[in-house]
């Protein structure tokens, strides 16, 4: 089999003839980014040939590629099938993203499923011959024991600890261990995951872990990782779920390294996600979500033992999967509405959870409505041409002065891409300043006189108008960008108007927006309102709640009562499909109007 070697690392692979350059690096593991999944959309997952043989560029690969890059040996991985021996360099590399790990929390009452009882163990005699078991369910009535905890450990004598959840014992352990119990809230977003350690004696949060989700490699959206599934259908659900267990799993290792903390005394783990992700924790085939009529498997929250699933913690320990609305309204969305309160809510609020997906949830007067709509993955960097993560080197803010160009950089490093809030930043400048017409277009450069501060911001790549954002780093806005930007932006506002419309209510009866998210924790009011995702009219009534899936995540660990209210929100919460209102497609079409900024 011929071999294929990898630079920086030096490290060599043998490989199968027959599959595409990026299948071979993913199976080993190794990091390339490809947004598209492989399909030969995005442009993203580039390498450089350093030796070796590769058959000529055909048309979809120089599209996507620049001449100067092709005369350098790049390629694009899921374009190229290799045949013999191959040394490549990858053009990538991993870097320290910008995670949101906290967020607004309501106050509320502890009252955990997980409880610990010290009980005292008798001594067997030829007088007295009471079972372990029956000791202990002598002083605890009310609990019930299964086989398993039993086949954990011998008959000891003195003080024992049980551990239980709710009336079930889950784990007995030697000795008082009442001073040690922990538990683990996890987010697990399309693009990032967050898992926080939480001391469940006090509520305090003990430590922190994040990363990129690491799905990524099965592409950037559900819609891509659920064809992946659909396309191998052997090991695609399988492979998907073990993605996401081993990260967790590396976060609980790093969480209870940071606080001294052995993962042994982690009796639960509580985890809010979107629906589709919540189908690929438990390994649940999440295909039925990708087409219509959208139906999921399940949406009912779940109560699993953690090691059902491979997470590690304690032997006994529980997984709590918090419930969902639909395949569009997740348990992230529930939390969220949950720790805003929304159902309490006596007059009329917003909740907006702005991502890969727009999820919007409408409290009027104690009704909720909710609705999802697909602004896909360019407001999180994605499917932009000079688009990255909010990672070190990303472009985060833009302004334009009759000076030149301003930007604020991730890290304080050379730009090497623009992230998601950087984008909406110069879409926005780019309105006011005039450059780009309320329709979407570019200006034509004819428009402006040579001694106009913007004349030179702008080039001509054949009859396609760009935007210069830095030309010694080469970085450009397209028109595609900006149309991306404009997909995003009418979805959003689009999913807004619609469920105001529903509940009979105007634009000045709102109360207050609330803004939720890895994304939207990032974005300014003047971005959100200058690219009109966010009516101008409801500006000063924005508040920001942070992460508030991995809070509701938080507040369920701690207490079965928010379990059960939350379980009970999701059956209240009336889900709208867009695409079946009437007239959407109008308004849809209405809301890609960008606002006037100038």
């Amino acid at each position: 089999m011929p071999n294929i070697k990898v630079q920086p690392s030096g490290n060599i692979y043998e490989y199968e003839v027959g599959k595409t350059l990026l299948e071979v690096l993913l199976e080993e593991g190794i990091f390339v980014d490809n947004p598209c999944n492989g399909k030969g959309l995005c442009g993203k997952c580039k390498v450089r040939i350093l030796e070796g043989e590769l058959s000529e560029p055909e048309d979809t690969e120089r599209k996507l590629l620049k001449q100067e890059e092709m005369e350098n040996g790049v390629r694009l991985s899921c374009l190229v099938k290799p045949e013999t021996d191959l040394e490549i360099e990858l053009m990538q590399k991993e870097r320290k993203h910008q995670v949101l790990t906290g967020g607004y929390i309501p106050s509320f009452a502890f009252d955990q499923d997980i409880q610990k009882i010290v009980v005292e163990i008798q001594k067997p005699t030829l007088e007295d011959q009471t079972s372990f078991e029956d000791q202990i369910l002598r002083q605890i009535p009310k609990a019930s024991l299964e086989l398993g905890c039993l086949q954990m450990r011998e008959f000891v004598s003195g003080q024992v600890t049980v551990v239980l959840h709710g009336n079930q014992v889950i784990q007995i352990e030697e000795g008082n261990t009442t001073e040690k119990m922990y538990g683990v809230a996890v987010d697990i977003g399309t693009t990032t995951v967050v898992c926080t350690l939480i001391d469940m004696l006090t509520g305090k949060e003990l430590a922190h872990a994040s990363m990129i989700n690491a799905q990524k490699h099965f592409g950037l959206d559900v819609l891509t990782r659920i064809t992946y599934e659909l396309e191998h259908p052997e090991d695609g659900v399988e492979k998907l779920q073990k993605a996401l267990v081993n990260s967790i799993n590396e976060m609980i290792e790093d969480i209870c390294c940071q606080a001294e903390v052995s993962k042994e005394w982690i009796y639960e783990i509580a985890v809010g996600a979107n629906c589709t992700m919540m189908h690929m924790l438990l390994g649940v085939p999440a295909t039925s979500l990708g087409r219509s009529p959208y139906a999921p498997v399940f949406v009912c929250g779940k109560d699993i033992k953690a090691k059902e699933i491979g997470l590690c913690a304690a032997e006994g320990a529980r997984l709590y999967c918090l419930p969902s609305v639909s395949a569009y309204i997740g348990a992230d969305i529930v939390a969220g509405a949950y720790v805003c309160q929304l159902q309490k809510e006596s007059g009329n609020v917003l909740f907006i959870d702005i991502g890969t997906n727009g999820e919007i949830v409408l409290s009027s007067h104690g009704r909720l409505l909710c609705c999802s709509c697909a602004a896909g993955p360019a407001l999180e960097g994605m499917n932009i041409s000079s688009g990255m993560r909010a990672a070190e080197g990303a472009i985060e803010d833009v302004t334009i002065t009759e000076s030149g160009i301003e930007w604020k950089v991730i890290g304080n490093e050379k730009p090497i891409g623009i992230c998601g809030s950087g984008i909406l930043a110069v879409v926005k400048e780019l309105l006011r300043v005039g450059l780009v017409r309320k329709e979407g277009a570019f200006i034509k450069l004819n428009k402006l006189e040579e001694s106009d501060y913007r004349f030179h911001m702008l080039q001509e790549n054949g009859k396609k108008r760009e935007f210069i954002l830095s030309e010694e780093q080469k970085l450009l806005i397209t028109q595609g960008d900006i149309r991306q930007v404009q997909l995003a932006k009418g979805a959003i506002l689009s999913g807004f108007l619609a469920l105001l419309k529903k509940a009979g209510i105007q634009m000045e009866d709102l109360d207050k927006v609330m803004i939720a998210g890895q994304f939207g924790a990032h974005l300014p009011a003047d971005s959100l309102v200058g690219t009109g995702i966010i009516p101008k009219e409801v500006q000063e009534k924005l508040v920001y709640v942070g992460n508030s899936s991995k809070t509701g995540a938080y507040m369920a660990l701690m207490s079965a009562k928010v379990k059960r209210e939350m379980e009970e929100l999701a059956r209240q919460m009336d889900y709208m499909e867009l695409g079946a209102t009437e007239n959407y497609e109008r308004l849809f079409s209405e809301c890609l109007i960008f606002p006037n900024v100038k």
